[in-house]
């Protein structure tokens, strides 16, 4: 919901947004070969992401554990990008 309600504020149409089909985050569209201009402003989100970690327990056996935590990020429509060079 934040997603469509911050680039409905930016006047991008609602029907034009689709996350994780042309709404990333900045390292994303660089991934894929675009470059978010200059001067954008994306759009910040929540987000949970999970992280493991190698433990030992009480018997010495090495155990793998595994967390959630909130995240914030910013993502940018594929309007406010331009393929790279």
């Amino acid at each position: 919901p934040a997603i469509f309600a911050g680039f409905t504020a930016r006047g991008i149409p609602e029907d034009d947004i689709r996350p994780r089909e042309n709404v990333f985050t900045y390292q994303a569209w660089r991934a894929l070969g675009r470059q978010v201009r200059k001067g954008e402003h994306g759009v910040k989100v929540a987000t949970v992401i999970v992280t493991t970690r190698k433990e030992r327990d009480e018997a010495g056996q090495e155990v793998e554990r595994r967390d959630s935590r909130p995240w914030m990020t910013t993502v940018f429509h594929v309007s406010q990008t331009d393929l790279t060079k």
